[in-house]
């Protein structure tokens, strides 16, 4: 399984497309808003979802059967801009299970930076050959 192309069908809000990548009894975990989803309920809330979205896949990361992506997800008029950790368990080449954090995206609040700490990430140096930390 391609995890690129899930998040393809899953961006572009493709429910048939979408559901071949799971096993029928998968359980999908949105622990931000503590809901839990069997792979119907959880197409529906991905293709239901109001307005058409886009995303780039920033990191993915691979251990034996756990795929870890990180995604930014924002809406074509790129009104709304989040991130999405998601942990996928494969089984049989099928998610089996996904744990999966939301966070929107926004400016650092208000307190840190009357105190001046921290730099924004994208004026921070990244040593050439390196994506990140």
């Amino acid at each position: 399984m391609d995890i690129r192309d899930y998040w393809r069908a899953a961006l572009a809000q493709q429910p048939e497309a979408m559901r071949e990548f799971f096993h029928e009894d998968a359980v999908i975990n949105w622990h931000n808003t503590n809901e839990r989803f069997q792979v119907e309920e959880f197409i529906r809330a991905n293709c239901e979802y109001p307005g058409s979205w886009e995303g780039e896949i920033e990191r993915i990361e691979a251990s034996g059967d756990l795929i870890i992506t990180v995604v930014h997800v924002y809406s074509s008029d790129r009104t709304v801009s989040c991130h999405a950790t998601s942990f996928l368990k494969i089984e049989d080449d099928k998610i089996a299970q996904i744990d999966e954090y939301w966070g929107d995206d926004g400016s650092a609040p208000q307190w840190r930076l009357e105190k001046k700490i921290g730099t924004p990430i994208s004026a921070c140096s990244v040593p050439e050959g390196q994506t990140g930390p």
